[in-house]
């Protein structure tokens, strides 16, 4: 759980706190590797190089007082006097803290420690390899004091082991070991490890600078796609919400419209059954009666059957272009909203004879379609209610915008009623109701004694306004 709980804090570090701490630890280890084996090849170059001229030094001076190696097998008083005070004065005596020379078979044959001389030793491996012809070279910083001598404690040397060449054949007859105080040696070796760890360091710092500039912009630039990247997703979010719950209420309207118009045709037909139906029945019993078929009748009770019958028929065809009235629209495709909104004040007027007030106020240009034709069916339904329900007592109309919506009111001063009583079927406010959220608007009613107001508003984006 742990490791999870870690993994996760990483994963919501930003790349720019990823790299730094990795890529820091990786430069410093690659650094410290690089600055070791550098300053490794620095020290073996300038200890062999140091060496070779002070080896090439020293024999210069000693080979002149060694007698022939090849057959000497020991020094003589001569060469050994020569060497004591060629090795204990000088350059030579403040350089050099130990001589040796050595035979072949591991016998020292000349030592400035007199106890050495003439002692034989199992060879080491660097003696060995200056037998072969190679010069080998030590560089210890504080040597530690050996059984022979303790002059050599605390001291930096640098340990070479020459190989002595006959002149003429160039043959190893002899290895000349000798102990050299380094303190300008051990300097020169700290300045050259100084300025190369400087270097590394120098160059390791400014490329990881770079890559974490780099690194930086990059992150900079991800965060910045990342975010808005996320507002995107959020916005599409939003998007397919809205879809959806528009799609919910647009299948919800569909199936009340439906219903809705399925319950218009039964009122249309009850309207039809109960109003001219029943006239033009009560006119062909009329036609029927023993008062236009028999001879007997009068001429003036003939002509009073004949005027009962033509009333009839006349108030049916009146109630039913009052029908057709109310289903068929005016000409509204090419109609502006005001003229709109004057057109369904106006012929409720005519139908009913009241008096509506009528307040516009900067309309939108261009409508769509369905967007008049849902205005126009709202005032004409929410008149029709104001007289029906409130006696014609006040009504208005008020056209207002708010932002991109068109905001419509219809009111009355009637006694109102209790928007709770109205039954879920009732065929006017429902069928307002479900036609202007088809079109995305909203739809309310609040009434109190004072009179009733029904509200509806329309966004011209969502009905496209064009």
């Amino acid at each position: 759980m742990r490791a999870d709980t870690l993994i996760t804090r990483w994963n919501m570090q930003s790349l720019t706190k990823q790299f730094l701490l990795i890529g820091g630890i990786v430069a410093t280890t690659a650094m410290v590797l690089v600055g070791g084996f550098v300053s490794s090849l620095i020290e073996d170059a300038v200890t062999r190089n140091s060496a070779a001229t002070t080896a090439l030094y020293v024999d210069s001076v000693i080979a002149p007082l060694l007698p022939d190696m090849q057959t000497t097998k020991v020094l003589d008083d001569a060469a050994t006097r020569a060497l004591d005070e060629t090795l204990g004065q000088g350059a030579l005596g403040e350089r050099l803290l130990s001589f040796r020379l050595w035979r072949a078979d591991g016998t020292v044959l000349y030592s400035n420690e007199e106890d050495a001389v003439g002692k034989r030793f199992d060879p080491s491996d660097d003696l060995r390899t200056a037998f072969a012809g190679t010069m080998v070279a030590q560089f210890e910083p504080f040597d530690a004091a050996d059984k022979e001598t303790d002059r050599t404690a605390g001291v930096p040397l640098l340990k070479i082991y020459n190989p002595v060449l006959q002149p003429w054949s160039g043959q190893v007859v002899a290895v000349s070991e000798f102990h050299e105080i380094a303190n300008d040696f051990q300097r020169s070796l700290r300045r050259a490890r100084f300025h190369a760890w400087l270097a590394v360091a120098a160059f390791t710092a400014s490329f990881f600078i770079v890559l974490s500039a780099i690194v930086l912009r990059g992150s900079r630039t991800i965060e910045s796609q990342r975010g808005a990247l996320g507002q995107r997703i959020d916005e599409l979010s939003a998007l397919l919400s809205q879809n959806e719950t528009l799609r919910g209420r647009l299948q919800r309207a569909s199936q009340r419209a439906t219903a809705l118009n399925e319950s218009h045709l039964r009122r249309i037909g009850a309207d039809l059954h109960d109003g001219p139906a029943q006239l033009v029945a009560f006119a062909s019993l009329r036609l029927d009666s023993n008062a236009l078929i028999s001879p007997e009748t009068s001429l003036a009770a003939r002509e009073r059957e004949i005027t009962a019958i033509k009333a009839s028929l006349d108030e049916a065809m009146d109630e039913i272009r009052t029908i057709c009235s109310g289903l068929v629209l005016p000409q509204i495709e090419a109609a502006s909203l005001s003229e709109i909104l004057e057109r369904s004040v106006q012929a409720h007027k005519q139908r009913t004879g009241s008096a509506v007030d009528l307040s516009i106020s900067a309309p939108p240009d261009r409508l769509s379609p369905s967007a008049k034709i849902c205005i126009y069916r709202f005032v004409q339904e929410a008149l029709n209610n104001a007289y029906r329900h409130g006696g014609g007592v006040g009504q208005r109309v008020m056209q207002t915008m708010k932002g991109d919506r068109i905001m419509i009111e219809v009111a009355d001063s009637g006694p109102g009623f209790d928007p709770g009583d109205v039954q879920p079927t009732s065929l006017g406010l429902a069928g307002l109701r479900e036609r202007i959220e088809s079109l995305g608007g909203t739809f309310d009613v609040s009434s109190s004694p004072p009179g009733t107001v029904v509200r509806m508003s329309l966004s011209t984006e969502e009905i496209g306004q064009a």
